[in-house]
């Protein structure tokens, strides 16, 4: 298990890189939004050759706790698709009903059951012994099967439950760590990222935090602080050939050795939490934006690419539970004007930017199964590329 509570110094901004004009929290994090924790258990064993079941394991589980029990206190909330060849479990009854009322889970595709189930037996342990109730987790998940041992299932219940246990305020761990330890991003090594921006005093001094879950891009298409990066980059493997199966294809930089998926073909979990006042709706055209975010770093949305954003609003603190049979007929909630949301995009935007920059700037190249290396993105190359 690793959790680091230290700031990293290798964010975008660290580096010079500053994505925008807002300035970032304190913390550069979406735990600049007060009351959001976020908690890791990143799973890492053995080397060499794949034995299913048995590993290289190079996964994990990371959740994200809006506030300590949203099935008591929900939140507005509202997802977007951008393409939708993946999974976050949930959602219907996050559109339906407008609210979110769980934590958040982020883990590989395949373990999206054990991480749903955990959950529900972290709130069956906080509601009264006896109690009644039905809960609809959201968990969302990306594929690292070419590094990770997935269908070996190694993410457990109680990695899920020592996550929640870990979660936590102040400096978010980053890269590959987490439900982000088998993540590539745009060719390199990626996972979580996090950033923040917060609005002028006079749009209303609101945080907009994001968190990514990034496995998603084409080396070809990386655009970072407005440059495109494409193939400038100089890796280790550029020699070697192009994808297995394409004997017709040129030698290509950023071959993927070891992985028979064509580039593009992974996925981006994007996270949007605020303390901005918003309704569902609003939630919802927050989360359409953080999009744009993802498409200026040069993702696209691919055929094969699962895009699922989630934005959950802080803002009104005593929403009544789903089946709050004491709570009254009506309840006073607090909504900003849609005429003066249009800061909070920008907001959401430059940080889903930053956060899927700082997912690759926080990893370190990494060999996983079947000796199958993904490599850092080169910050000394970033910078010269990259310098104004």
């Amino acid at each position: 298990m690793t959790y680091e509570t230290g700031a990293s110094g290798r964010k975008a901004r660290d580096l010079g890189l500053r994505m925008g004009d807002l300035p970032n929290g304190p913390l550069n994090a979406i735990t600049d939004v007060a009351g959001v924790r976020v908690g890791h258990v990143t799973l890492i064993e053995g080397e060499g050759d794949l034995v299913r079941g048995e590993g290289p394991v190079r996964t994990g589980v990371t959740v994200i706790m809006p506030r300590d029990e949203p099935w008591n206190q929900p939140l507005f909330a509202a997802p977007h698709r951008l393409n939708g060849n993946g999974e976050m479990t949930g959602l219907e009854w996050v559109r339906e009903s407008g609210t979110l009322n769980s934590y958040i889970g982020l883990t590989n595709s395949h373990s999206v059951g054990v991480v749903r189930d955990g959950i529900i037996a972290h709130e069956a342990l906080h509601r009264p012994q006896g109690e009644d109730f039905w809960s609809l987790p959201v968990v969302g998940e990306t594929w690292d099967g070419a590094l990770n041992d997935l269908n070996g299932f190694h993410v457990k219940q109680e990695h899920v439950l020592e996550a929640i246990a870990n979660a936590r305020g102040g400096h978010v761990a980053e890269g590959s760590v987490g439900s982000g330890t088998g993540m590539v991003c745009h060719g390199y090594k990626g996972g979580i990222g996090t950033a923040s921006r917060v609005v002028a005093d006079e749009d209303g001094g609101y945080t907009v935090g994001v968190l990514v879950q990034a496995n998603h891009g084409r080396r070809q298409r990386l655009t970072v602080d407005g440059t495109h990066i494409g193939d400038a980059i100089t890796l280790p493997d550029d020699e070697q050939a192009s994808f297995p199966g394409d004997t017709d294809a040129p030698r290509a930089p950023g071959a993927q050795q070891g992985v028979t998926v064509p580039e593009g073909s992974g996925s981006i979990i994007v996270i949007v939490a605020t303390d901005a006042p918003l309704l569902p709706h609003q939630c919802e055209r927050l989360a359409q934006r953080a999009v744009i975010g993802v498409g200026r770093v040069g993702g696209a949305g691919e055929n094969g690419s699962g895009d699922l954003v989630l934005c959950f609003s802080t803002a009104n603190e005593r929403m009544p539970g789903v089946f709050d049979r004491e709570a009254g007929r009506e309840f006073q909630a607090t909504a900003l004007n849609n005429s003066k949301i249009d800061p909070l995009f920008y907001a959401a935007i430059e940080a889903t930017e930053e956060a899927i920059v700082n997912s690759m700037l926080a990893a370190d190249t990494m060999v996983g199964i079947n000796g199958n290396t993904r490599y850092a993105l080169p910050h000394d190359q970033l910078l010269e590329l990259v310098k104004r």
